[in-house]
Protein backbone atom coordinates (compact mmCIF):
# COMPACT_ATOMS: atom_id res chain seq x y z
CA UNK A 1 0.00 0.00 0.00
CA UNK A 2 2.69 2.63 0.49
CA UNK A 3 4.31 2.29 -2.64
CA UNK A 4 0.90 2.15 -4.46
CA UNK A 5 0.45 5.69 -2.78
CA UNK A 6 4.18 6.72 -2.66
CA UNK A 7 3.34 6.36 -6.87
CA UNK A 8 -0.30 8.36 -6.27
CA UNK A 9 1.63 11.15 -4.64
CA UNK A 10 3.26 12.58 -8.20
CA UNK A 11 0.94 14.69 -10.54
CA UNK A 12 2.45 13.07 -13.51
CA UNK A 13 2.21 9.81 -12.58
CA UNK A 14 -1.50 10.45 -11.43
CA UNK A 15 -1.72 11.31 -15.32
CA UNK A 16 -0.14 8.47 -17.10
CA UNK A 17 -2.72 6.37 -14.98
CA UNK A 18 -5.70 8.29 -16.75
CA UNK A 19 -3.73 8.08 -20.06
CA UNK A 20 -4.05 4.40 -19.26
CA UNK A 21 -7.55 4.13 -17.51
CA UNK A 22 -9.04 4.76 -21.25
CA UNK A 23 -6.16 2.61 -23.66
CA UNK A 24 -2.76 1.13 -23.31
CA UNK A 25 0.04 3.49 -24.26
CA UNK A 26 3.42 3.48 -25.30
CA UNK A 27 6.20 4.81 -23.54
CA UNK A 28 6.91 7.27 -26.76
CA UNK A 29 3.22 8.43 -26.57
CA UNK A 30 2.86 8.80 -22.92
CA UNK A 31 5.84 10.82 -22.97
CA UNK A 32 4.96 12.80 -25.81
CA UNK A 33 1.83 14.15 -23.59
CA UNK A 34 4.40 15.77 -21.11
CA UNK A 35 7.18 18.55 -21.00
CA UNK A 36 9.38 16.30 -19.51
CA UNK A 37 12.04 14.68 -21.20
CA UNK A 38 11.56 10.90 -22.09
CA UNK A 39 14.06 9.45 -19.87
CA UNK A 40 11.88 11.61 -16.85
CA UNK A 41 8.85 9.69 -18.03
CA UNK A 42 10.48 6.22 -18.24
CA UNK A 43 11.37 6.57 -14.41
CA UNK A 44 7.58 7.70 -13.71
CA UNK A 45 6.68 4.62 -15.57
CA UNK A 46 9.09 2.51 -13.58
CA UNK A 47 7.95 3.63 -10.22
CA UNK A 48 3.88 3.11 -11.42
CA UNK A 49 5.51 -0.78 -12.35
CA UNK A 50 7.36 -1.15 -9.19
CA UNK A 51 3.93 -0.04 -7.34
CA UNK A 52 2.37 -2.94 -9.20
CA UNK A 53 -0.18 0.07 -10.75
CA UNK A 54 0.86 -0.58 -14.22
CA UNK A 55 2.05 -3.60 -16.43
CA UNK A 56 3.96 -3.39 -19.45
CA UNK A 57 4.27 -5.74 -22.67
CA UNK A 58 7.26 -5.95 -25.80
CA UNK A 59 6.06 -5.48 -29.02
CA UNK A 60 9.10 -5.34 -31.13
CA UNK A 61 11.49 -2.26 -30.02
CA UNK A 62 8.38 -0.49 -27.77
CA UNK A 63 6.83 -1.26 -24.59
CA UNK A 64 3.05 -1.05 -24.16
CA UNK A 65 1.65 0.20 -20.87
CA UNK A 66 -1.70 -1.14 -19.25
CA UNK A 67 -2.97 -0.25 -16.16
CA UNK A 68 -3.73 -2.87 -13.29
CA UNK A 69 -6.47 -1.47 -10.90
CA UNK A 70 -6.10 -4.03 -8.51
CA UNK A 71 -3.07 -2.52 -7.37
CA UNK A 72 -5.97 -0.01 -5.80
CA UNK A 73 -7.36 -2.50 -3.59
CA UNK A 74 -5.40 -2.46 -0.35
CA UNK A 75 -5.89 1.74 -0.59
CA UNK A 76 -9.47 1.77 -1.55
CA UNK A 77 -9.92 -0.53 1.17
CA UNK A 78 -7.81 1.82 3.75
CA UNK A 79 -9.86 4.72 2.65
CA UNK A 80 -12.82 3.03 3.63
CA UNK A 81 -11.59 2.62 6.75
CA UNK A 82 -10.77 6.07 7.47
CA UNK A 83 -14.42 6.82 6.23
CA UNK A 84 -16.32 4.49 7.99
CA UNK A 85 -18.26 6.56 10.98
CA UNK A 86 -17.55 5.08 14.38
CA UNK A 87 -19.67 4.29 16.85
CA UNK A 88 -18.51 7.14 18.80
CA UNK A 89 -19.97 9.28 15.65
CA UNK A 90 -23.25 8.10 15.99
CA UNK A 91 -23.69 8.56 20.06
CA UNK A 92 -22.57 11.87 19.54
CA UNK A 93 -25.70 12.33 16.89
CA UNK A 94 -27.58 11.32 19.40
CA UNK A 95 -26.53 13.08 22.09
CA UNK A 96 -26.63 16.10 20.12
CA UNK A 97 -30.09 15.59 19.38
CA UNK A 98 -31.20 14.98 22.79
CA UNK A 99 -29.66 18.39 23.79
CA UNK A 100 -31.57 20.15 20.86
CA UNK A 101 -34.94 18.48 22.41
CA UNK A 102 -34.37 19.38 25.75
CA UNK A 103 -33.27 22.70 25.03
CA UNK A 104 -36.53 22.90 23.12
CA UNK A 105 -38.55 21.66 26.09
CA UNK A 106 -37.42 24.04 28.17
CA UNK A 107 -37.93 27.21 26.32
CA UNK A 108 -41.62 26.03 26.20
CA UNK A 109 -41.84 25.89 29.58
CA UNK A 110 -40.48 29.44 30.21
CA UNK A 111 -43.06 31.10 28.24
CA UNK A 112 -46.06 32.45 29.54
CA UNK A 113 -49.08 30.26 28.56
CA UNK A 114 -50.75 33.05 25.75
CA UNK A 115 -46.98 32.54 23.82
CA UNK A 116 -47.00 28.87 24.48
CA UNK A 117 -49.90 28.44 22.89
CA UNK A 118 -48.95 30.13 20.25
CA UNK A 119 -45.21 29.09 19.73
CA UNK A 120 -46.85 24.96 20.08
CA UNK A 121 -49.24 26.12 16.57
CA UNK A 122 -46.06 27.13 14.87
CA UNK A 123 -44.57 23.83 15.74
CA UNK A 124 -46.80 22.14 14.65
CA UNK A 125 -47.63 23.83 11.42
Amino acid sequence: MDAVAQALADPIRREILRILRDRTASAGSIASAFPVSRPAVSRHLRVLREAGLVRDVSRGREREYHIVLGALDELEAFLRELRAESPWHRRFDALETEVHRVRRQRRTATLPPSLDDTKRKKETA
